[in-house]
């Protein structure tokens, strides 16, 4: 570990500061640090040093060795197509059980699958629930699905903090767009240098697995 450090302030190069008189400021993401005997500067995410203390902070950055791979999200994404059709299995069956009309029954029960509209809509219905489920879970400190949690992965911004929920549901209302063309936006994860989705791409997000 360095010695000491100077830091930024407002363009002007201050210190040096030792790492407990850095940590007792309250030191930042985004904050400019060079060692002392050094003449680099990067901001204080990037320092290996600090590491600890923002994990402490709730920061999980991403790195090469901690990047969810194609097959453990695709794991993930099976678990949570499971989980999603018994929490919707279980609501339609509270639905029709509890139904207040004999109508809304008959029309459920009466739905024809494969009719093209009415599997346009249950298709949306469906993309719907995804992007509701996977926004608030990954709002969450779970930081992930219940798929996710059970991998031991987790989604994070790009200073390895949880998603707010405008975030998430960007990552998520964009999938769309990863599953378009043969889901070539979610294959660009095998090849993608960060391993990233398309939509991961477009939100600035990250899926690590830092265990």
């Amino acid at each position: 570990m360095t010695d000491s450090y100077y830091i930024l302030i407002d363009g002007v190069k201050t210190g040096p500061f030792t790492f407990e008189e850095l940590i007792d400021r309250g030191l930042d993401t985004g904050t400019r640090v060079t060692p002392a005997n050094g003449s680099n500067w990067e901001n204080a995410s990037d320092v290996p040093d600090f590491y600890e203390y923002f994990y402490a902070k709730g920061h999980i950055f991403p790195t090469d060795d901690n990047l969810a791979t194609f097959w453990w999200r695709l794991v993930a994404y099976l678990l949570d197509m499971v989980a999603i059709y018994i929490i919707l299995t279980f609501v339609m069956v509270i639905i029709v059980t509890f139904a207040p009309t004999d109508g809304l029954k008959e029309y459920l029960e009466g739905l024809d699958t494969k009719n093209s509209m009415t599997q346009l809509k249950l298709n949306l219905i469906g993309f719907a629930l995804s992007v509701v489920y996977n926004t608030i879970f990954e709002a969450t400190p779970m930081r992930g699905s219940i798929g996710k949690k059970l991998c031991k992965i987790v989604v994070v911004d790009a200073d390895g903090m949880r998603l707010s929920i405008g975030k998430a549901f960007i990552r998520n209302v964009t999938k769309f767009i990863s599953g378009a063309a043969l889901c070539i936006g979610y294959l660009n994860i095998l090849w993608d240098e960060h391993r990233q989705a398309w939509h991961d791409q477009i939100a600035r997000t990250y899926v690590l697995k830092p265990e």
